[in-house]
């Protein structure tokens, strides 16, 4: 059984494609798109192997090189680095409970929102008890400082 040349291409595609979604670097996408060009020329013209190689490799890189960062724009999506912040923020003036006992120089535990932190406070407040959440009292929005209802 003989392929024809652009079906040779047009697989060879297929293949770059597949293991793009095995192993997705958004990298092979653009040698698949070489190989579909490449496919098409041989398909239009009758052209011999090393101007279709010429071609692939030309394609694909330029392909690579110009639109891959702008591919990865779009399909990565907005990254929001203040969500922590956010979440944590939204916190403060809410009552929590206490799930570990909290005393002043020792971290307790409290659950606000459906969430378990850590907590401090300057009493001692039992398992159990309503708090209210003043602050953070970390930089990462770990901690809380509350104080007995």
């Amino acid at each position: 059984m003989s392929f024809s040349t652009p079906l040779i291409w047009f697989l060879a595609g297929v293949i770059f494609l597949i293991v793009e979604i095995i192993m997705p670097a958004f990298m092979l996408i653009f040698f698949t798109v070489g190989c579909w060009i490449t496919a098409l020329v041989v398909l239009i013209f009758d052209i011999e192997i090393t101007n279709q190689i010429l071609i692939f490799i030309a394609a694909s890189l330029t392909l690579l090189f110009t639109l891959r960062k702008y591919s990865l724009k779009i399909f990565r999506g907005k990254i929001r680095d203040d969500i922590d912040e956010q979440c944590t923020d939204s916190n403060i003036g809410k009552t929590a409970i206490v799930t570990r006992k909290i005393t002043p120089n020792m971290y307790g535990e409290i659950k606000a929102m459906g969430s378990f932190w850590r907590a401090t406070a300057n009493e001692e407040i039992e398992k159990g008890a309503s708090v209210l959440i003043e602050e953070r009292k970390s930089d990462e929005g770990l901690v809380f400082k509350v104080k007995h209802l």
